[in-house]
């Protein structure tokens, strides 16, 4: 390893929904800054791994960070495209690489911190993102089939995106089995991660996380959530738009359409909740380079800070 591949260190928090990684990621930074002289950095800023947080106006619903929790740690990958526009996993590792270089080139260390495992894995082990042409006669055969139908498919062809993808997103799940069609879908480049990384993993016990989905649920509704969808429909988001984003912004564009009531939203927002945090954790798991803690506290993990930091 040269000298300037030996600076390209950072630190990833991971887990589910609702287990706390964005107060642990904000805890390390100030950690790193208490520490700067001792660790050789200028300080730490986070980068957000999160596919809807990256929308402007996406903020209860997507459990956006407010000003106040950042506790003046710089932040990234929030609120950068319009929800009007698509915003793809290629761009997110665009982004991200290019915010990589930056703070590394400022002797900042980068933390990533989200639940999109794509995300972090194209990052991370740099995948490469072929362009598939639109095949039409297969999206012509696909449309046939309904959207559970479709998911199964998916399923059955790759476990692994299956995990990571909206099941009631039509135009997703029939774009991934067309690239999947193709046999050029996306792949890491490397089995070996592309930088050094220190990955901190919250897994709560299950009873603990489906009580903090819970009472969070009920936190964002006291908030505006709501309200929130209600506005970005006003601004010139479509139902069927705001739908395909889904859970928070599928149930509550759902009920706003009297589709289902209030109580029906909530009953299955958090079931739904519960089921994508299994999906996350399965991705998750596979990564055996993970150093998992049960709660987000930051003195159960100095010791892997302090290894890493100083290696």
């Amino acid at each position: 390893m040269t000298k300037s591949q030996s600076h390209r260190k950072a630190i990833i928090v991971l887990g589910p929904t609702a287990s706390g990684k964005s107060d642990l990621a904000v805890d390390i930074a100030h950690y790193i800054q208490q520490h700067s002289k001792k660790f050789g950095v200028f300080g730490a800023a986070i980068i957000s791994a999160d596919s809807r947080q990256v929308y402007r106006g996406f903020t209860i619903g997507a459990g956006k960070i407010t000003k106040q929790e950042m506790r003046g740690i710089p932040h990234y990958g929030l609120d950068i495209v319009s929800p009007l526009r698509r915003y793809t996993v290629a761009q997110y590792q665009a982004y991200t690489n290019r915010i990589l270089k930056k703070l590394w080139s400022q002797n900042i260390l980068p933390i990533m911190c989200g639940g999109t495992g794509l995300y972090i894995d194209s990052v991370l082990y740099n995948y490469s993102f072929p362009k598939v042409k639109p095949n039409h006669a297969l999206r012509e055969k696909l449309e046939k089939l309904s959207t559970e139908k479709l998911f199964l498919l998916l399923q059955k062809k790759s476990h692994s995106r299956a995990q990571t993808i909206d099941k009631y997103n039509r135009r997703r799940l029939i774009r991934a089995l067309e690239i999947l069609e193709d046999q050029k879908h996306i792949a890491p480049l490397t089995k070996n991660p592309v930088f050094e990384a220190l990955i901190l993993g919250i897994h709560p016990p299950q009873d603990t996380l489906y009580k903090r989905i819970h009472i969070r649920l009920i936190k964002r509704l006291r908030a505006g959530m709501v309200a929130e969808v209600k506005n970005l429909h006003a601004s010139g988001i479509s139902y069927t738009r705001l739908e395909s984003f889904g859970l928070e912004y599928r149930y509550v564009a759902q009920f706003l359409q009297h589709k289902i009531s209030k109580q029906e939203m909530i009953t299955r927002l958090e079931h739904e909740i519960q089921q994508y945090t299994k999906r996350q954790i399965t991705w998750f798991k596979r990564n055996k380079s993970v150093v998992w803690t049960e709660k987000p506290n930051i003195k159960l993990i100095t010791k892997n800070l302090e290894k890493f930091l100083l290696a």
